[in-house]
């Protein structure tokens, strides 16, 4: 697969990763390096990618619990005193290779450590693939708030090494489809109709689909780096569905859900609030519903469930004086942004989504 073009920053794919990684880790180039990981990257991927890695720097491992309530400051302060203890400088690399807390969390420790030292991503999760390793967004949660502390800073480069998909059980290949079925949600119509027939797909298909799925989120942060207009598309089902997601992450009663089955969720909701709007039409919203229900189950929400979650939506990072703003689509692969949604709807929404 062709290499794309990042804005200061290259994405590399397969065997392309370590041609790339034989240059750059020369011993004029960096002191040491530093890979970042989880358990499970540890244990399923990294054999892989160290037995792919040619170089004489020396070379120390990090090893962090892995899961999302993991990803906040105190987990930082563990990294940062073991890169203090192990001797890095600003000279040495942070390679993350993991999923996307591993990507945003590595990279928000390298970016502050020391003041900043080089980073790279290598996303072993489908939905790191195509979503957490491209934008240069790093950064840790705040209690259940996702991503409330972070700084938008490129890494050195991206490595996607479709290889570790082999790795990944089947309710996380589903969660990263989330993102890729958004992408052609909201730019690429003919892209999101490849995923009516899921059935068909073979791993060829899939690596195809996960090079588009990246070009198209690397084609809307190129114009709009720092998220000031047209890279909210992207938050598409995200208001809702980061919402639900903190919410079972924190209600001791639920079964924390992983980050695409919430965002899909969030998707069929926000689709509904776009039919509601007079955006889109019944037949492109019970498509959308359909396909998205057809590869997620069913999940229940009661009446306090609900409230809970609208007033989550309050800490949504696009608000603006104090005003919840939600990106819709006006049609198949169409978004628009900064939308003011009621709480009466967005009740209706979840009563169509458990109809």
């Amino acid at each position: 697969m062709q290499h794309i073009e990042a804005s200061g920053y290259t994405i590399y794919f397969n065997e392309q990763c370590y041609e790339y990684l034989t240059e750059l880790l020369q011993p004029e180039s960096y002191s040491r390096i530093f890979i970042l990981c989880d358990e499970n990257s540890s244990t399923y991927c990294l054999p892989h990618f160290l037995g792919n890695l040619a170089t004489d720097l020396p070379i120390e491992i990090i090893e962090i619990e892995p899961g999302e309530d993991n990803k906040n400051i105190n987990t930082c302060v563990q990294v940062w005193e073991a890169l203090t203890e192990l001797g890095a400088d600003r000279k040495s690399l942070m390679i993350n290779i993991g999923g996307g807390v591993i990507t945003d969390l590595g990279g928000f420790v390298a970016l502050t450590f020391k003041r900043g030292m080089d980073f790279i991503n290598v996303p072993t999760t489908l939905l790191a693939m195509v979503d957490a390793s491209v934008g240069g967004k790093t950064g840790v949660d705040l209690g259940v708030l996702k991503n409330q502390v972070g700084l938008i800073s490129n890494p050195k480069a991206v490595l996607v090494d479709t290889a570790f998909m082999e790795t990944l059980p089947t309710e996380q290949m589903r969660s990263g489809l989330a993102e890729m079925l958004k992408h052609g949600l909201i730019a690429d119509k003919s892209y999101w109709n490849e995923f009516t027939g899921l059935a068909g797909l073979t791993t060829d298909d899939l690596s195809g689909l996960i090079h588009r799925s990246v070009e198209i989120k690397n084609e809307v942060v190129t114009q709009d780096p720092y998220e000031k207009g047209l890279r909210k598309i992207l938050n598409f089902g995200h208001t809702l569905g980061h919402a639900i997601e903190s919410y079972f992450l924190e209600d001791e009663d639920k079964t924390p859900l992983l980050h695409g089955e919430a965002i899909a969720i969030g998707m069929v909701l926000e689709a509904y609030i776009s039919l509601s709007q007079g955006l889109i039409t019944e037949t492109e919203y019970r498509e959308i519903k359909e396909v998205i229900k057809a590869l997620y189950g069913p999940v229940r929400f009661s009446p306090q469930d609900i409230e809970n979650i609208i007033k989550l939506t309050s800490h949504d990072k696009k608000n603006e004086a104090g005003a919840v703003k939600y990106t819709l689509i006006e049609k198949i692969g169409l978004a628009v942004i900064n939308k003011s949604v009621e709480n009466d709807l967005i009740i209706r929404a979840f009563a169509d989504y458990q109809n």
